[in-house]
């Protein structure tokens, strides 16, 4: 049985950090009803949401920032992460 790592994952997330995000948000989803993307039997969520990773089923998508004044804080751009599926959707 083949082993997901964290430098499988880090092939296609240009950080750890940015990994950590998308599998989090990603499991959120899974537990929330979301199908599996990947064949992946007897393995619990966050696995499921690493081997969806790895094979690039999973990407990030940055929403663009909104407009503030300049005397307000610029906030981080919100990031999201959508499925094979919802990128084809959406062509």
């Amino acid at each position: 049985m083949a082993r997901i790592t964290i430098e499988d994952c880090l092939k296609r997330v240009s950080n750890r950090f940015l990994l950590v995000n998308m599998a989090a948000k990603r499991v959120r989803q899974i537990r929330e009803g979301s199908e599996y993307l990947v064949k992946s039997p007897k393995n619990e969520d966050i696995v499921v949401s690493l081997r969806e990773i790895a094979a690039g089923k999973v990407q990030l998508r940055v929403a663009p920032p909104v407009e503030q004044a300049a005397d307000e804080e610029r906030a981080e751009p919100e990031a999201e992460i959508e499925t094979e599926d919802e990128v084809a959707a959406q062509e």
